[in-house]
């Protein structure tokens, strides 16, 4: 499933820069150079949107990728290309550098105006939120000036249940600004030696 579009797609963009791929979002998440600008699921690749090419795709009749969050729809800025996007590897990858540089610039604005409450960091939700302030930690700056590894400490003493390993990576996902897949195995593993 969706490994001949996922290889066929990274081949053609290699020419963009240093190229990888995560899973992610029930697919693979296409990156250069830890920017994530493409999206392979459903054995169809799917391009990043900004506000210009999101409305030129929707007049080609291109559809974003929707899927489920806690039972609700999630429509994403990911737009599915037609299967004879191969076919055009130019226009194609005219396209994918449009994606690069709008999601380039995304990660730099999310990089300079970081959300106020910590349920807006990336990979936080409301309940982490909860957890966080249980634990004493109540904003952003402070979840920053703790670090990933004391704010997992500090949550896993003010709750008696068992807190997994993916929370640990989501507090360092949302520290640094980005989703934990991306996190490299290198760093995750550091950080749970941190913990022992």
């Amino acid at each position: 499933m969706d490994k001949p579009v996922l290889k066929d797609s990274m081949r053609l963009f290699e020419q963009l820069g240093r190229i990888k791929s995560r899973s992610m979002f029930g697919g693979f998440g296409i990156f250069a150079d830890d920017t994530m600008f493409a999206l392979v699921v459903r054995d169809k690749l799917h391009l990043r949107a900004n506000d210009k090419t999101s409305n030129e795709f929707k007049s080609l009749g291109y559809k974003p990728y929707v899927y489920k969050k806690r039972g609700f729809p999630v429509v994403t800025k990911y737009f599915a290309l037609p299967e004879t996007w191969s076919e055009n590897p130019e226009k194609t990858l005219s396209n994918a550098r449009e994606a690069l540089a709008a999601a380039k610039v995304e990660k730099e604005t999310q990089a300079t105006s970081k959300p106020e409450r910590l349920k807006d960091l990336p990979n936080l939700r409301l309940a982490t939120e909860r957890m966080l302030k249980k634990a004493g930690i109540e904003s952003v700056p402070e979840l920053e000036a703790k670090g990933a590894v004391e704010a997992f400490k500090a949550i896993r003493q003010t709750h008696s249940s068992d807190v997994g390993l993916e929370l640990l990576w989501a507090l360092e996902g949302a520290i640094k600004g980005t989703h934990w897949s991306v996190i490299p195995q290198a760093r995750r593993d550091e950080l749970a030696n941190r913990i022992n």
